[in-house]
Parts: structure tokens; C-alpha cells; sequence
């Protein structure tokens, strides 16, 4: 891949490219929905990789142009969020370097040919890949290093949440930015806990599927933002601003009064966030101690409580097309009690995940290709290297 970013960038900007950057997408492996309520997670960055090769070209412009896309173009003396540009990839370059402006790394401009082979939409997280890689670029070429993993991760977030207009947590920069698989506590937001665990899972003798179910994201922002809209209604019922301040205890001994005030979805998708920052404990150090088996059965708990409690399967009022749930059901009734399925990231629609014996690899992965078309079942593995500088 890197041979072929630097013919891109010689093709597309008639000279050569001086270095080579990545980023990997990521898989999020327990803690569905917590990292926006500073809950925790596990999360693993996958073997798939969006590539820049760079050249600085010191006139104060961004250029960069992802194959198969036109070229994008930000000046450097323009740097502030724009709602007209929400929802693009200029918003995510400006974004990321407007917070290393504000760090005071002098940026003088760059060029960048990009590829990738982290799917679009693949709920593999393209956006957080691109917005480490662009990290990494500017902290690589311009601030010396100062930067590290997890404060390009932030500076990541920064970007989606303010100049491109998403509401995400930081579980997904996160994930791309540190590599392999991590376990994370984002209770301090200033300092989360970032902790490496050592499994792998190959020795296990499972591979990790993602599935994508053939739904698309497109006009599903509200659906996403009404998960952090309701718990932001809870956590203020209780003086607080996130559900991890909120007292466990005291929930349920007020839960009637949440339910009057915020309404019984949002109590059963708070129910959901207690539970899940306790399974990501247990799934954390059932691989740790080498139980596969104990971690499996909290991902399958994972995905039932996604299901009934946070409901991020099906989106409000759809009934002919519920893509996410006939996935999981499909992978269910082919694991037949083995291995594990649920819900991977967002939920509403995109991927599922599941984790499949290597002897029923084959045959469930022509399966669920057969029912739910050609290329939707993608055999991962789990990546060690993060956002770095390649060459």
C-alpha cells in the first residue's frame, strides 16, 4: 500500500512524497454506548489501515486528496467550525489542526495523497482512522512528537464533536490511536486510563467477524443523539452531567421519579450503562487470566442487553427494514450456543460483530454472505501498531 500512496502523490502533485503516516480502523470489543457517559471500554485496533504520503508545502494550505474523492483544501488562516461544512472531511482536517493551533504548533501547510482499505460506513470507525492519521501528520511534522497516542486521540474527538458536528465519545480515536487491544476507563475525560491487554486471540482458536448488515447510516444522527440526549436528561435529574457521576444506588432507589421525568426508555438504556461498564471489567479480566470462555459469555451478554435495554438494534418505528436484528439473528442460529454476536459500535445500522470457532468460519461466513450479500462478512485480526509514521 505504501508504494502505491507515494505514485499517487507523485501523480497527483508532480513531485515526491518525503514521508508515509497510518492509522488503523478499530473494533470496539466491550462497553456499547459508555464512553460518551465516561463509562468504560475495550476496544482493538484491526488490521485494516488508512495511508497518507506527505509532503510539506509551506504555503499555509492542507491539501489533501483520498482516492476515489476530490481534493480537499483547507487554509490554514481559516480555522474556525462552520455548520455549512458539518458532515465533511474538510470539517475533520480543520478541526484537528485548529486544536494543534491552540496547542501552538506552527503548521505551514502540507500535502497529502490518502488511501485506505478501513470500509466506509463498515462501522470499523473510517473517521476516527483518518482523524489519528491527520493527527499524526501534523504532530509528526510540525510539533516534534509532542504529542502522544492518547492526546491525538482527544485531538481527534475534538475535531468530530466541534467541527464536524457528531456527538461521538473518544472510545473510537482511542482505539486507532493507541493500537492492539485496549481496555479504557475515561472517568478522568482530561486522563482516561488507558491499560494494553495481552490476549490473543488467534490462540484461542476464534476468529473476529464484522458483519455488515446492509444498512446504511445516512439520517440516523438523531437516533445516535438521542441515547446521549436521555442520559444527559438523567444524569441532570441527579445534578450531574454524566451517568458516571450518578450513583448506582440512588437511581433505583428514585427510578420512579426517572421514569415520570425522563421517560422509560432512557431508564432501561441507563440500566444498560451501569451494567455494561461492569461487563467490560469482567471481559477485561476474563482475557487477562486467559478465560475465553467467561469473556464470550459477557459479549453475548453485551449484545442481549443492547438489544432490550439500550435498544440500538432497530430505529424508532422501522418495521420493514431491521437489517441490524436479522443479522444478529442469522449469526445466532449459526453459532448455535458457540462463540458470540452483537451489536459493533453505534448500533441502529452497519455491522454487527461476532466471534467465530475457526471450524465454523467457513460455513458461517458463506452464510451469512448468502443471506445478506457477497463481501458483508469480514475476517479481521487484531492490529498492535496504532497511528504512527511509517517511512
Amino acid at each position: 500500500m505504501f508504494e502505491r500512496n507515494k505514485q499517487g502523490f507523485s501523480n497527483t502533485f508532480g513531485r515526491e512524497a518525503e514521508h508515509v503516516f497510518s492509522a488503523p480502523g478499530r473494533t470496539e470489543i466491550g462497553g456499547n454506548h459508555t464512553d460518551h457517559e465516561r463509562g468504560k471500554v475495550i476496544a482493538g485496533a484491526v488490521d485494516l489501515r488508512t495511508v497518507a504520503a506527505v509532503s510539506e508545502n509551506g504555503d499555509g494550505i492542507i491539501r489533501v486528496l483520498s482516492e476515489g474523492y476530490p481534493m480537499c483544501v483547507v487554509d490554514l488562516s481559516e480555522l474556525r467550525p462552520d455548520p455549512k461544512e458539518y458532515g465533511t472531511t474538510a470539517s475533520l482536517i480543520r478541526g484537528v489542526a485548529a486544536a494543534f493551533i491552540q496547542k501552538g504548533c506552527e503548521i505551514r501547510g502540507f500535502d497529502a495523497y490518502v488511501t485506505s482499505n478501513v470500509l466506509s460506513g463498515s462501522g470499523l470507525s473510517s473517521s476516527a482512522a483518518f482523524e489519528v492519521l491527520i493527527g499524526n501528520v501534523i504532530n509528526g511534522l510540525f510539533f516534534g512528537g509532542k504529542c502522544d497516542a492518547v492526546e491525538i486521540a482527544k485531538i481527534g474527538q475534538y475535531a468530530e464533536n466541534v467541527f464536524f458536528g457528531k456527538p461521538c465519545g473518544l472510545m473510537d480515536q482511542m482505539a486507532s490511536s493507541v493500537g492492539s487491544i485496549v481496555y479504557i476507563d475515561f472517568e478522568d475525560q482530561a486522563a482516561p486510563a488507558v491499560k494494553k491487554v495481552d490476549f490473543d486471540l488467534e490462540s484461542a482458536g476464534y476468529k473476529l467477524c464484522i458483519i455488515d448488515s446492509g444498512a446504511d447510516h445516512a439520517a440516523l444522527t438523531d437516533e445516535y443523539a438521542a441515547i446521549t440526549d436521555e442520559m444527559k436528561a438523567v444524569s441532570a435529574l441527579f445534578g450531574k452531567s454524566v451517568l458516571r457521576e450518578v450513583s448506582e444506588e440512588e437511581f433505583f432507589l428514585r427510578i420512579s421519579e426517572v421514569r415520570k421525568t425522563c421517560g422509560d426508555r432512557a431508564v432501561l438504556r441507563a440500566m444498560h450503562i451501569f451494567e455494561e461498564n461492569k461487563r467490560v471489567d469482567g471481559e477485561a479480566e476474563a482475557l487477562s487470566r486467559g478465560d475465553f470462555d467467561a469473556f464470550l459469555d459477557l459479549v453475548n451478554e453485551s449484545g442481549r442487553s443492547s438489544w432490550l435495554y439500550l435498544q440500538n438494534i432497530v430505529p424508532t418505528g422501522a418495521k420493514e427494514h431491521q437489517e441490524v436484528a436479522v443479522a444478529l439473528a442469522l449469526a445466532a442460529r449459526l453459532l448455535g450456543g458457540r462463540g458470540a454476536s452483537r451489536v459493533h459500535g453505534g448500533g441502529f445500522a452497519g455491522t454487527i460483530q461476532a466471534f467465530v470457532p475457526d471450524e465454523m468460519l467457513t460455513g458461517f461466513k458463506a452464510e451469512m454472505e448468502r443471506v445478506l450479500g457477497a463481501g458483508r462478512c469480514h475476517v479481521l485480526s487484531i492490529s498492535n501498531l496504532g497511528g504512527s509514521m511509517d517511512e
